[in-house]
């Protein structure tokens, strides 16, 4: 049986007429007469298909662009093909994706995200149903610790090491700076009383899952969304921002000021935020890489992003004391 014929037999256990079919985000967008629709393979459970679409058919009634699931004409979130394959059909959008280096879209976007968190606390959480592992998050200063302790690993293997490549070179001479910023945002982390900030969050916010128009937002893949600190999802995001314009201090406290004004933050939110801001997470996924690749042969494109990463550290740090004093005032 080819792709072609899969799909269509798949998209005929659904009430709808399919008018196109092609590719388009590793998957398949179907142009039908219930509008655009995209059609995936499915690996995860239906338990986790009823969490997420029970949270964004309450996020539709609220009046947010979402991306449902469609049920088969059985009632059913996933539909079988005769070998056993499993896929999903949700609604979809050919909006443009948010543009980090406009200043318009990313201001929107913040305020856009604050709304759609401040609606997420409202949903009580069902601790008997909602109760699969990708449903909750662990603890983000264990994974911080974990990571520390992978890049004191590198450390050392790059130390024993008699010949060392541009980028050990580069490991050894950024290492320090890097790693006590990233004990003390372990530390702070630690300490903070995360227990009282889990509310359900989208899992994976950036710029390719906010699309927009001019007047609209529409927010998508949900695939990831969990019970944890919902500043995370604004750290990734602001954070992705920044890092696309050179770590401008004033606009990366403009965005955060913006998102305060929609869904105030409480002072352990705020402290836990400069926390995930001090860790740097881009030099232990360099640092991560390396260790789990070819240590013989590095790409340019790895060295030059370890040398962005230094170069970029006064403006980086320069952000963090404003975030900083920001919060002693409070």
């Amino acid at each position: 049986m080819t792709v072609a014929e899969r799909n269509l037999e798949v998209l005929e256990q659904y009430e709808l007429e399919v008018r196109e079919i092609r590719r388009g985000r590793g998957a398949f967008l179907c142009e039908t007469n219930q509008g655009l629709k995209l059609l995936r393979e499915y690996k995860g459970t239906v338990k986790r298909l009823e969490f997420e679409e029970e949270i964004l058919s309450y996020l539709k009634q609220e009046g947010f662009c979402v991306d449902p699931y469609t049920k088969t004409a059985e009632g059913n979130l996933i539909s079988i093909a005769a070998d056993g394959s499993k896929y999903i059909l949700k609604d979809w959008y050919l909006n443009r994706e948010c543009d980090l280096q406009s200043e318009r879209d990313v201001r929107r976007a913040v305020c856009a995200l604050a709304k759609l968190h401040r609606t997420l606390r409202k949903i009580p959480w069902k601790e008997e149903e909602w109760n699969l592992a990708s449903m909750t998050a662990r603890p983000l200063f264990e994974e911080m610790e974990r990571h520390n302790r992978e890049l004191v690993r590198v450390r050392n293997f790059v130390r024993a090491k008699r010949k060392k490549t541009e980028f050990e070179l580069c490991i050894l001479g950024s290492f320090e700076k890097f790693y006590q910023q990233a004990k003390i945002a372990a530390k702070g982390l630690a300490e903070a009383k995360q227990e009282e900030l889990q509310y359900l969050c989208h899992g994976d916010m950036n710029q390719h899952h906010i699309l927009l128009t001019e007047n609209a937002f529409s927010f998508i893949e949900f695939n990831r969304m969990h019970r944890g600190m919902q500043i995370e999802d604004l750290y990734r995001f602001v954070r992705k921002t920044l890092e696309k314009q050179g770590w401008n201090a004033d606009f990366g406290m403009r965005l955060l000021e913006e998102y305060q004004e929609v869904l105030p933050l409480s002072k352990s939110e705020k402290r836990s935020l400069y926390y995930l801001f001090l860790y740097p997470e881009k030099y232990w996924k360099q640092m991560n890489f390396y260790f789990n690749n070819n240590k013989a042969w590095i790409p340019i494109k790895n060295i030059e992003k370890l040398m962005k990463l230094e170069e970029q550290f006064h403006e980086r740090d320069a952000f963090l004391q404003k975030i900083h004093e920001k919060i002693e005032r409070f």
